[in-house]
């Protein structure tokens, strides 16, 4: 955690106290206990691999307001329609962002997002305690998005644990090969391979490239950041990478399913 950039130690710093702050509303007990009332989860690794199996892209499409090195990305948000195009472009999951404070994203995002398709969707946020897993499950997730920089190595293995305990899927970020060895001694099938430098904000697709040998048949590997065109599309499934997590380039779009299905028809 001392090589944790200086963004994300900030961002991780508001999350503790956000928790504290949700706690005061919703206890763990109670958050425990509205899990008894939850739907089932939909398969999101299966769903990716289904697609990819098919001999197609396994696209985890996202849904994304605002970043903090952008602002705000698309001014008419309205999750439902944007999951709906995502659905009719070909996607096999989505990602709602449901950071308040960085990402201007909501809880009730994804929970609108997931009621108006039929598919799985990742809670994207900066996880950090079992609090947050739980309260993935009930507000809906089917999937929780753990990185290996934000957490220490036994911290990250407890909450990966929790959360398949809980029936969710777990996309374990990494940006370097040292984090990726930590990733791999987790049972894990998604592994995500982030292009965007958190120290710099560079992004560099070669960051993919310089993992996968590291990479065993019997994972999915998710590339996430920069894929910004169907070149970058397609300099990745020739080095046999077929997962794909987009945000920004659909969200700049006026119709993201459609600039979905152009990047990977």
């Amino acid at each position: 955690m001392t090589q944790t950039p200086t963004v994300l130690r900030k961002i991780i710093a508001r999350k503790w106290e956000e928790i504290a702050e949700r706690k005061k509303t919703v206890s763990l007990a109670d958050l425990k206990q509205s899990l008894v009332h939850q739907q089932p989860v939909r398969g999101f690794v299966q769903a990716i691999a289904d697609k990819i199996a098919a001999g197609q892209s396994g696209v985890i499409a996202e849904i994304k307001k605002a970043s903090p090195s952008k602002g705000i990305i698309r001014e008419h948000f309205v999750p439902a329609e944007l999951a709906r195009s995502y659905e009719r472009g070909g996607a096999a999951c989505l990602s709602v962002l449901t950071d308040v404070d960085f990402f201007q994203g909501a809880d009730v995002y994804l929970q609108e997002a997931r009621a108006a398709t039929d598919l799985p969707v990742i809670r994207k946020d900066f996880l950090v305690d079992e609090y947050q897993i739980y309260e993935a499950r009930a507000i809906g997730a089917d999937c929780v998005l753990l990185i290996v920089s934000a957490l220490e190595p036994q911290k990250l293995a407890d909450l990966n644990t929790l959360a398949m305990e809980l029936g969710l899927d777990v996309l374990v970020e990494v940006h370097d090969a040292a984090e990726l060895e930590i990733a791999l001694g987790l049972p894990n099938k998604l592994i995500g391979i982030n292009n965007r430098n958190l120290h710099t904000f560079d992004v560099t697709l070669q960051t993919t490239f310089d993992l996968l040998d590291q990479i065993g048949p019997e994972r999915i590997v998710v590339t996430e950041s920069g894929i910004l065109s169907p070149a970058d599309v397609k300099v990745m499934r020739e080095k046999n990478v077929n997962a794909f997590l987009v945000g920004e380039a659909f969200m700049r779009a006026d119709d993201p399913g459609a600039a979905l299905k152009t990047f990977f028809s």
